[in-house]
């Protein structure tokens, strides 16, 4: 085999062994602390709704089976997290509104409205939390999202476990590859060289 053609092999392969290593990594990231059925509230992460100010269809989606789970008794609780993040529209309000219209009554829905990331998403929800003596929680995201949810998590003294919300029915198989795809190469990052230091994150819990 000539040595040009070796090298390309050689690095084809390398390259191969690294994407498995991390897709690994991103599948074996734990997806709770706790064994618990039950919780104080549910939280459904944000993400932007459309230009319009109509729910996205990921942020459809999630609000859609934080309905279901809190419907199941899960938990009393709904908290909506999300800030206007990536356009004028807080996020959290466009969730809440969306639950509303669909039957939950509006003291079991609490507005977090400040945050702008996962980071903070989770940061002001316990703070939520703690003001009302809650320590278990339900986090609701798209499939995806959920395993860099779950490295924050373990940051925070809480019971958590992570819920995923269906793919909108009308993503693509690309679509939802391509999301896999980032969220798998952002959570070897965080493996490797951890988290930015930001006042959000505490200590590892």
């Amino acid at each position: 085999m000539p040595p040009l053609r070796k090298l390309l092999t050689l690095l084809v392969a390398l390259a191969v062994l690294m994407i498995a290593g991390a897709a690994l990594l991103y599948r074996s990231i734990p997806s709770a602390n706790t064994s618990l059925n039950h919780f104080d509230t549910i939280i459904v992460l944000g993400t932007p709704a459309n230009p319009d100010g109509t729910p996205s269809p990921e942020q459809r989606e999630r609000t859609l089976e934080g309905i279901r789970e809190f419907k199941a008794g899960i938990a009393p609780h709904l908290i909506f997290t999300g800030g206007p993040a990536h356009n004028q529209f807080v996020e959290a309000h466009t969730m809440a509104t969306l639950a509303l219209a669909n039957g939950v009554p509006s003291d079991a829905i609490i507005e977090e409205d400040q945050a702008q990331n996962t980071v903070q998403n989770i940061f002001y929800s316990q703070h939520i939390m703690a003001a009302h003596n809650w320590t278990s929680a339900e986090v609701v995201s798209s499939p995806s999202h959920l395993p860099r949810t779950a490295l924050i998590l373990k940051h925070f003294s809480l019971q958590w476990s992570t819920h995923p919300a269906p793919w909108p029915p009308e993503y693509t198989f690309r679509q939802r590859a391509l999301h896999y795809s980032v969220e798998t190469e952002y959570c070897l990052r965080l493996e490797i060289f951890g988290f930015p230091t930001t006042r959000f994150l505490p200590s590892h819990a």
